[in-house]
């Protein structure tokens, strides 16, 4: 019995003192641990604590500001591809729509070189820019405002200027192919001159922009899309009634009202080309006219852009 009670005999002949009664020895994990007790090496507590090596005042180099020529041009070709997709039909009615009033009014003005036939053909030709520049664009900004699409503008790291100017110019640049081929298709169809039709060069991007700023700042400040719409129809209506026919035909209030479309500088430097020898004063001022309109156009369009970018933020 008292051998039986006896502790057991360890390696090497000594007794294992962890196994008498009463006392808790902590035992080897396994064979070969190098710790004989069994306890693991205790951890050593930090000298500082977990974070202090890090400083929240290191300044991290910030991404450059985008600046105004490379944001439009991304801006620019992005709408122009978006354009080149969804606008070709709505292009081929703006043309088609054209070259319709002009076969139209052909049954009631001469051909030659009289104002009336050379107000038909460049009315006519101007009226594509207005029906893609000024109503389209006033129903694209007028949607994009209405479903919220100018938070994603907003969030872009691109000034305002260059979304405003961007799509602007890409509904412009969109009207070129109708523009060329109604002015060559008018000026056959009322024996008119061809030679000064390089002048399109000059007055597409010109009444394009006039046009394309009042279409975009009539979008953006439209309270509603159908607001928009209405202003945009209503300009491009304008555009057709006051620029078809000559300035000598309408009443005093009329001529006061056509001054105040943008279109109508292009139109008087289109028609002068047409002459067989046009006055190239004339033509030069009316096109630096255009172009101050199309300045103030944009500028107004850009600041209506703003306006609506800062009312969705807050």
């Amino acid at each position: 019995m008292d051998t039986a009670a006896a502790p057991r005999a360890g390696a090497g002949g000594r007794d294992r003192g962890d196994h008498r009664a009463g006392v808790r020895r902590p035992r080897r994990l396994h064979p070969g641990h190098p710790h004989a007790r069994g306890r693991l090496p205790r951890a050593g507590r930090p000298g500082r604590r977990a974070g202090t090596g890090v400083s929240a005042a290191v300044p991290h180099p910030l991404a450059p500001a985008v600046r105004l020529w490379p944001s439009l041009r991304a801006v620019y070709v992005a709408q122009l591809s978006r354009a080149r997709v969804a606008r070709i039909p709505l292009l081929f009615v703006a043309t088609f729509q054209s070259i319709g009033i002009m076969i139209l009014m052909r049954g009631v003005v001469d051909g030659g070189t009289g104002d009336e036939a050379r107000a038909v053909v460049a009315g006519s030709s101007v009226l594509v820019v207005a029906f893609v520049a000024l109503n389209l664009l006033a129903q694209h900004f007028g949607q994009l405002r209405a479903s919220g699409g100018i938070d994603h503008y907003a969030t872009l790291p691109v000034p305002a200027a260059s979304v405003a100017l961007g799509t602007a110019a890409a509904y412009a640049s969109f009207t070129v192919p109708g523009v060329i081929v109604t002015a060559v298709s008018g000026s056959v169809l009322y024996q008119l001159p061809l030679g000064g039709l390089w002048v399109l060069l000059a007055v597409i991007p010109l009444a394009g922009a006039a046009l394309a700023g009042l279409g975009a700042a009539l979008g953006l400040l439209a309270p509603r899309p159908e607001l928009a719409t209405l202003c945009g129809q209503l300009g491009m209506s304008a555009a057709l009634l006051l620029g078809v026919l000559p300035a000598g035909r309408m009443p005093e209030p009329v001529r006061w009202l056509r001054e105040l479309l943008p279109s109508t500088y292009g139109v008087e430097a289109l028609a002068e080309v047409l002459r067989p020898g046009p006055d190239w004063g004339s033509v030069v001022a009316n096109l630096g006219v255009c172009a101050a309109v199309g300045a103030l156009a944009l500028t107004l369009a850009t600041w209506a852009y703003r306006r609506a970018a800062i009312s969705r933020m807050s």
